[in-house]
């Protein structure tokens, strides 16, 4: 069987079709990573996968903002402070941005990567001058791909891209390679070309009984704006029989439903999406929204705050471009008169915008036993607990903890010790714990017994000093002293915190479940104290903790909704410090 492909009308050769071809190793394409792997690459398309609070106050010192004196009342009333806490979005980067300023020889600074000579057309090329640029071509490889792979990430113009399919079928007996046909699939979409999309497809269709994840990915996101786009989700249902499709495959298909005014089709999907407990994309649910603001109907509306109340139980941030369809959203409902308006919060849990305070970080009595419970077993007694301890010195901490009161701060001994640069270790533990014992405060000092021998690091005199003004549990030098910390701090009571800048991160994750390791964070929160001014002599700081909750909340006629800027960089353990406030008015 012979055909023609009507949507590149340059090509001198007909298409043959080929139902099975097989994959020769060098035309695996590498230009898609955010789709899923090919499974089995022997095949050219084959998919196979086949407690209440402490009355008792702790009053420590915390870093404090500084406003210049020009500075006008309304400029002090649209931030909250200065000084981010410890988990502030963009907290990290601010930190690493300071130690590669102290570090200029830092061999992290990124080096100029080398480029081929080959310089991509800008126009539509004949077969003569495809012959003498793969002539001049000097790089590693076959030069289609190549030049393929490189417009493709250029992101050139179509009739460039139709020329070299024209001259590599002239060349091929009208033969193209999958990879060449996937990258212009990929150009077609990305200039919204519908109909050369449809072009593709039908060949698709055609010549192979299966395609790989990007193929079936870039055909259902070509298709969806046509008046074929319900034939998106048949390639989705292809897709279903090798692999779960993606959170982009399933959004695509939801914004053509809703694009169609399918939106029982579209809210299925969804709720399919959640059922293989995949996070959808913001984008996602922007068209929701979006496609809210079309529509007056309560069912709809209650399937919205479904969706703000699934962000919240999830820990979930919008970025801006979602919180403000939010925000037109809710200013779109007739009779409501909702507004709007974009706000930081005080360091006392208060909204700037309306007043009202957040709720609260710290945890409910149920919530605190059952994390602690939590922590108990999936970290204290777990399966891998004596990795880095014996039974013995866990029983014999146990033990210590039993027989002392409950403490008012827990600190991390060698980690307090590297706090200061260019400071013995002990004196600079010496330096915080004196500190913190002129306010009467119990204290624990965790760390290795290694730190009570004579050592350059670790002089003897300071030790017992330290010893004098805290209790003190040396573990033996292999072991590790987080677990001990999480440990005495958790059954000293909610209003005990520790001192360490270890963010805890591999404790979160050996919890078993999303719902601890969310407890874990809200708690870690509100009680994590990490120092601030690294000057031995001054007065010790830290980062403030947290006072509010940063989630997605309501009471009824509010809600309050974290989202994540776009110009700053969140990492995984930071909590955004811009909110939208919603008031409902009467």
């Amino acid at each position: 069987m012979t055909f023609c492909w009507s949507g590149i009308r340059s090509f001198p050769k007909l298409w043959k079709s080929k139902p099975c071809l097989g994959l020769d190793p060098g035309h695996f394409s590498p230009l898609f990573p955010s789709y899923c792997a090919i499974r089995n690459q022997q095949r050219w398309f084959s998919l196979k996968t086949g407690l209440p609070q402490n009355n008792k106050g702790i009053h420590l010192p915390i870093t404090k903002a500084r406003f210049p004196k020009a500075r006008d009342r309304a400029e002090k009333k649209k931030v909250s402070s200065d000084s981010p806490h410890l988990f502030a979005a963009g907290a990290a980067k601010k930190r690493s941005w300071g130690s590669q300023v102290t570090n200029p020889d830092s061999k992290d600074q990124a080096l100029p990567k080398k480029s081929s000579s080959t310089q991509l057309p800008t126009k539509p090329l004949n077969s003569e001058e495809w012959d003498r640029l793969k002539e001049d071509f000097e790089g590693k490889g076959n030069f289609e791909d190549w030049i393929s792979s490189q417009m493709s990430r250029c992101h050139s113009s179509i009739d460039v891209a139709k020329s070299l399919l024209a001259w590599v079928a002239a060349k091929n007996n009208g033969i193209i390679s999958y990879n060449l046909l996937v990258n212009y699939l990929y150009l077609c979409v990305l200039h919204k070309q519908t109909s050369e999309v449809i072009d593709v497809y039908e060949i698709m269709k055609l010549r192979y009984k299966r395609l790989e994840s990007s193929g079936y990915s870039l055909l259902i996101r070509g298709l969806i704006h046509s008046d074929r786009w319900r034939e998106a989700l048949l390639l989705l249902e292809d897709l279903k029989e090798v692999m779960i499709p993606t959170k982009k495959n399933y959004s695509d298909c939801i914004q053509g439903a809703l694009l169609h005014h399918e939106v029982d089709m579209a809210w299925n999907l969804y709720q399919e999406l959640l059922g293989h407990e995949i996070i959808p994309m913001m984008e996602t649910l922007k068209a929701f929204f979006d496609f809210g603001k079309a529509i007056k109907d309560d069912h709809y509306s209650n399937k919205l705050l479904d969706i703000l109340l699934y962000l919240r139980n999830n820990q979930l941030y919008p970025d801006e471009s979602l919180v403000h369809s939010i925000r037109t959203w809710f200013e779109s409902i007739p009779g409501k008169q909702w507004k709007g308006q974009f706000t930081t919060i005080q360091e006392s849990g208060q909204c700037l915008g309306c007043g009202k305070t957040l709720e609260s970080i710290h945890l409910s009595p149920e919530e605190y036993e059952f994390l602690k419970g939590k922590i108990m077993k999936d970290v204290i007694d777990g399966g891998d607990q004596y990795r880095k301890t014996t039974p013995q010195e866990l029983k014999r901490f146990k033990e210590f903890v039993k027989s002392c009161p409950p403490f008012d701060i827990v600190i991390d001994g060698l980690n307090v010790g590297k706090s200061y640069s260019k400071v013995r270790d002990s004196r600079a533990l010496l330096h915080v714990v004196s500190q913190l014992a002129k306010q009467n405060l119990r204290l624990l000092v965790l760390g290795r017994k290694h730190m009570i021998t004579h050592h350059s690091q670790w002089r003897k005199n300071e030790m017992q000093m330290i010893q004098q003004q805290a209790r003190c549990f040396f573990a033996d030098n292999i072991s590790e002293d987080d677990p001990f910390l999480l440990y005495a701090t958790l059954n000293s009571g909610n209003h005990c915190k520790f001192i360490t800048n270890d963010l805890m991160r591999d404790h979160k994750a050996c919890l078993s479940d999303a719902k601890t390791q969310l407890l874990f964070f809200k708690w870690q929160q509100g009680h994590q104290l990490a120092i601030t001014n690294r000057f031995l002599g001054s007065k010790i700081t830290f980062q403030r903790t947290l006072s509010y909750d940063t989630v997605v909340q309501t009471t009824g006629d509010s809600w309050h909704i974290p989202y994540d800027e776009d110009l700053v960089k969140r990492c995984s353990y930071e909590v955004p410090t811009k909110w939208l406030c919603l008031q409902q008015h009467t």
